[in-house]
């Protein structure tokens, strides 16, 4: 398997994430979105969407974290990532769909990129905006998480499709400095997933492609 991804990517996090629980070795091929590395024509003529990350696996392409890891979470079902009963996977799903559809869309490279190029957005501005929706998000990630019973992870006592959505976002978050206080269930998942292997070999600072 080839991935090809951006180490600051929170949706190539997530799939790096996935193929280290389940132990799965992988080609890391690094593509430097900041510099519009994935909208160049090499690039552009593997990838249609021209995004990250994009897994390439028994001679197909496969785009969109969490079209892949439900992918690999098929094809390679231990340890499972999502929950056995319909109920459990509709629950983690919408954990993940919280992170993956609410929060990161609005606050993704791109858009933070036409804030300030486009609606010449200062600075500030564009830090407060990611600041405000991150927050807001996480807030409603957090009462999800209340109403659920105790739990080690997101949802039970493995980590889910929903860690593997919520810990990049923990990162960004932490990167632009967002309040993380009284998230009580959000952070003490956080902090359980980032005392396993699996999440460290994944997170930012050990890819080959790390940057200051």
């Amino acid at each position: 398997m080839k991935l090809h991804n951006y180490f600051r990517s929170s949706a190539s996090f997530r799939v790096r994430i996935a193929l280290e629980l389940k132990d799965l070795r992988y080609e890391y091929i690094p593509v430097h979105i900041a510099r519009g590395d994935h909208k160049k024509e090499a690039y552009a003529a593997l990838s249609a969407d021209t995004l990250v990350p994009l897994l390439e696996v028994d001679g197909e392409k496969l785009s969109q974290s969490m079209a892949i890891i439900e992918y690999l979470d098929e094809k390679h079902p231990t340890p499972a990532l999502l929950p056995a009963d319909a109920l459990g996977r509709a629950r983690v799903r919408a954990l993940a769909q919280s992170i993956a559809c609410e929060i990161h869309p609005i606050n993704n490279l791109r858009v933070l990129k036409y804030l300030v190029r486009e609606l010449k957005v200062d600075e500030e501005a564009k830090n407060a905006w990611y600041r405000h929706w991150c927050r807001e998000g996480l807030e409603a990630f957090e009462r999800q998480l209340a109403q659920l019973p105790p739990s080690t992870y997101c949802y039970g006592e493995t980590p889910t499709l929903a860690d593997c959505c919520l810990v990049p976002q923990i990162f960004n978050a932490k990167r632009f400095n967002v309040n993380l206080e009284g998230l009580g269930r959000t952070m003490a998942a956080f902090d359980a997933c980032m005392a396993l292997p699996a999440f460290q070999k994944a997170q930012p600072s050990a890819c080959p492609d790390n940057e200051p």
